[in-house]
């Protein structure tokens, strides 16, 4: 095989709704989520290589470049699957805040292998690359997809659903880092009262019902974080007084994000936040994944 050069973009996403249904015997949860991929991106580029290895690099300097990388990870598992000798070079463009609730790493897992299956001519359709994915991490099948879509299961189980109307999302990521696996680990399934939100929201979407979408915006993992970290419950309150339409933890947090379909709030929204907090972004949501 010829040495070969591809760009792949790689967005993050924000959940509408996550449902926490059950604990598994496996140890993860039983979710439902609706989550929708937002015009904030990482860029992978890839070139592969004649010797048989896998080599990163990154603009940030704190991102593992070995085995714990989601990229790496995925890059192995495409050459054991297949039985690649070549090696692939891999840089990424990081924008997307790390540990931050957008599943930038799970994102830039999902490009390597789109951009992998190109590159290498692998014929993978999505649903193979969406099982492999599922092999690194739980939100790595929806961003093989990307666009909006209901997860099941551990996340694996994908649903594509229309996009939700066109809207500004205001995203706002306080300077600490959240463990998901800790916020997993202190929720109380039982204790959960505020219902499930998945199917409310699939409705609003299909209805292209905004002020619904914003309505039923849920994330049971929320009150967790909340009570570890006060200050997204500030970020929270900041949006709301603001003018933000809908207000929402994404994943497992640190990052929240408002909701609006009007740009003059957006702009206040957005205005009122950077001298609060340093890492804020206005982006807009992605109707398909253009990766």
């Amino acid at each position: 095989m010829k040495e070969a050069r591809l760009m792949v973009k790689a967005p993050a996403k924000i959940n509408l709704t996550l449902d926490v249904l059950a604990r598994r015997p496996d140890g993860y949860h039983e979710i439902e989520m609706v989550m929708t991929t937002i015009d904030l991106a990482d860029r992978l580029t890839i070139t592969t290589l004649a010797e048989d290895r896998i080599v990163l690099d990154c603009t940030v300097s704190y991102l593992p470049l070995d085995e714990r990388n989601h990229v790496y990870q995925a890059a192995r598992l495409i050459k054991e699957q297949f039985g690649i000798k070549q090696g692939v070079h891999i840089h990424i463009d990081k924008q997307i805040p790390i540990a931050a609730g957008l599943a930038g790493g799970s994102s830039d897992a999902a490009a390597t292998i789109r951009g992998l299956n190109r590159l290498w001519n692998l014929g993978m359709d999505m649903e193979k690359m969406a099982s492999l994915g599922s092999r690194i991490g739980s939100d790595v099948s929806f961003c093989v997809y990307g666009g909006t879509a209901l997860a099941r299961g551990r996340g694996e189980r994908i649903e594509k659903l229309p996009s939700p109307p066109p809207c500004w999302v205001i995203l706002a990521k306080p300077p600490i880092g959240v463990s998901t696996a800790e916020v997993y680990g202190a929720l109380k399934v039982e204790e959960l009262t505020d219902g499930c939100r998945s199917e409310q929201m699939i409705k609003a979407i299909a209805e292209q019902n905004f002020s619904g979408i914003c309505r039923t915006l849920g994330n049971h993992l929320e009150s967790v974080t909340l009570a570890m970290h006060p200050q997204v419950q500030q970020i929270k309150e900041r949006m709301l007084r603001f003018g933000a339409d809908g207000v929402l933890m994404s994943g497992s947090g640190p990052t929240v994000f408002a909701l609006t379909d009007r740009e003059s709030r957006m702009n206040r929204i957005y205005n009122g936040l950077r001298g609060f907090c340093k890492e804020v972004y206005a982006v807009r949501i992605l109707g398909e994944n253009n990766g």
